[in-house]
């Protein structure tokens, strides 16, 4: 015969338990709410009354939008910006001065045809101008259209159509501005090495020489080593000269190696003398101040190679990089060959270059 199990009332701490297990396992209802009123509840909050052509109008919205969001931060997405709201010198701008002719030729067509081509522009955060965007690229076009505006007072020219960019997914504002004229315009040597120096100056390089290789990956080392050298003109005599984009490179190489050579004092009082009307007279009084000064005399600080007391006719050089350098004379001058793997136009040209500052205007 089976045992008979005793049964235990529960305590009322048992019960409070068991009625908090349960409602932490059961849906929270209102007060008074009978289950069918929640899954009626639910249903209703689950049914879009729209038809189906709505919904799927309002799906293609959504996915429209993203992809609007999506071009314009690749900057993709062409605007209608107003004039006033483009701080036009958010930057230093690499051209040193507008062509006048050039810029009626460019009022011109835009007057006819419109503006072809957008310019660039990157948004400002704190901008003292009150400009929701900085000028990136366009500054003549930019120019064009407010001359235009100025002249005519057209509606139409209150605004103007742009691209908004992200300067630092472009290797920052300066060298996307630069690559921009770059593409378009060629840049002069002195614009080059003007735009090195206040790049570097306002910090957005460590200095002139980071600059030069920043904004100019794509030089050969013999450009970036001109453009060197015209940074070095805007440093020390750039405000001495009145056209200074016109400075052909032959006379700017020149100017370069004197000032390389400590005569900047010199040549600022021999710049100073009067203000050029013109380019070609400004490149008169440059040469002129470069044929007075003294050849440089050779600082034996700066190390080299020790001269020999007279000269070897023919004479190999073997450097640690395998180059071999041979000296030679054949009755007009003295030769030096170069041979070598590392030997190639691009390295023949830096040298040529160097000798160039090394034995100019020396007897």
């Amino acid at each position: 015969m089976a045992k008979r199990r005793k049964l235990t009332a529960p305590s009322a701490a048992d019960l409070n338990q068991i009625e908090q297990e349960f409602r932490g396992e059961t849906t929270p209802r209102g007060p008074l709410t009978a289950p069918i009123a929640q899954v009626a509840a639910d249903t209703a909050g689950a049914y879009d009354p729209r038809s189906v052509e709505n919904r799927a109008a309002s799906a293609k919205d959504s996915v429209d939008a993203q992809r609007l969001r999506e071009a314009e931060t690749k900057g993709l997405v062409l605007l209608e910006i107003p004039l006033s709201n483009i701080d036009a010198d958010a930057l230093v701008r690499d051209r040193v001065v507008l062509d006048a002719e050039q810029m009626n030729e460019l009022q011109l067509s835009i007057a006819k045809g419109g503006l072809r081509l957008p310019i660039e522009v990157f948004k400002l955060k704190d901008s003292p101008s009150g400009c929701a965007y900085g000028l990136l690229s366009g500054y003549r076009r930019l120019r064009a259209v407010q001359a235009l505006k100025g002249l005519s007072g057209d509606p139409k020219y209150d605004t103007i159509k742009a691209i908004v960019r992200d300067p630092d997914a472009m290797g920052g504002t300066f060298a996307a501005m630069i690559e921009e004229n770059e593409i378009r315009a060629s840049l002069s040597h002195f614009e080059r090495g003007r735009i090195a120096v206040i790049a570097g100056q306002q910090g957005a390089f460590a200095n002139t020489e980071a600059a030069v290789n920043g904004l100019f990956p794509m030089a050969s080392k013999a450009k970036r080593s001109k453009i060197r050298s015209f940074a070095l003109i805007f440093e020390e005599l750039g405000d001495m000269l009145t056209f200074p984009d016109l400075l052909k490179e032959r006379d700017g190489l020149k100017l370069a190696a004197g000032l390389r050579e400590g005569h900047e004092a010199k040549l600022r009082t021999a710049l100073a003398v009067r203000v050029p009307d013109t380019a070609t007279q400004e490149a008169q009084m440059i040469e002129a101040a470069l044929a007075d000064l003294e050849p440089a005399k050779i600082d034996p600080k700066r190390g080299g190679r020790p001269k020999t007391a007279a000269a070897q006719p023919h004479r190999n050089v073997v450097l640690n990089s395998g180059v071999t350098l041979t000296s030679s004379e054949d009755g007009q001058g003295w030769m030096i060959r170069l041979k070598g793997q590392r030997v190639d136009q691009e390295l023949v040209e830096v040298a040529l270059a160097e000798l160039s500052r090394l034995l100019d205007d020396q007897s």
